[in-house]
């Protein structure tokens, strides 16, 4: 994934967050804090926020292509580079930094990235 490489990630964490996600191109999910989570990669309205101000929409995150796995690159690194805690947990921010919904996710990720690093390497990418 070439978002996974424009901001440095791996491509299997990257694959494993996308895959998690499991998100589709023009949905709209619901959260319990009024926020939604939208498009493939599940972001969250809340940082559009900031993101608006450079005029990224909800329908550049809804909508098809890459730009929505860009944005979720974009954010993982920066909560990489910016978040307390071990990398894991970092990564895990992107869905919550809620601990136990974030070490739920933890785990999750940490399980699809090794399957996907074990794919990667079998088909000589990796």
């Amino acid at each position: 994934m070439i978002a996974a490489y424009e901001f440095a990630l791996p491509v299997d964490v990257m694959l494993a967050v996308a895959e998690q996600e499991g998100g589709a191109i023009g949905q709209w999910k619901k959260n319990r804090n009024g926020t939604y989570d939208i498009g493939v990669m599940q972001f969250n309205t809340q940082y559009l926020k900031e993101l608006s101000r450079f005029g990224v929409s909800a329908a550049d995150v809804s909508g098809p292509g890459c730009y929505p796995y860009r944005l979720a690159a974009w954010r993982i690194r920066r909560h990489i580079s910016l978040d307390d805690g071990d990398v894991w947990e970092r990564i895990a921010n992107y869905h919550s930094r809620t601990p136990a919904l974030n070490m739920k996710y933890r785990v999750a990720i940490m399980s699809r990235s090794a399957k996907w690093a074990q794919r990667l390497i079998g088909m000589g990418i990796f």
